[in-house]
């Protein structure tokens, strides 16, 4: 079975989506960062690192330092898929970061993305 075509995409062309998203619902870059930290447990120079060295998603995810004990928090649907029933490890977590990110642009606290 072939890999999901998103797999494959450098994570630095995928970001700048996330930024648009955000940036057009009057949000900001620090608040997508703070997202990715807080997901996948990088932090500003290892984010910088994988956006310079264009690691395809699937590297981006596999190197991330911690994916954050909370994940399981993250409920609801994109893209017309609940992310909790999604049952390739990649694609949710993937699906799970899109999920934050839907939350940002719809105006939901930082407190409430993040779970805390």
């Amino acid at each position: 079975m072939s890999k999901h075509r998103i797999f494959t995409m450098s994570f630095a062309s995928l970001y700048p989506m996330y930024l648009n998203k955000a940036e057009r619902k009057n949000r900001s870059k620090a608040e997508v960062n703070e997202i990715i930290y807080w997901l996948t447990g990088y932090d500003e120079a290892g984010l910088q690192q994988q956006l310079e060295q264009k690691n395809d998603v699937e590297t981006f995810f596999a190197q991330a330092p911690e994916l954050h004990a909370n994940t399981s928090l993250i409920k609801g649907v994109v893209c017309g898929v609940r992310v909790e029933e999604v049952e390739d490890p990649l694609m949710q977590k993937i699906r799970y970061l899109d999920k934050l990110i839907d939350e940002l642009a719809k105006g939901k606290t930082m407190e409430k993305i993040l779970r805390q």
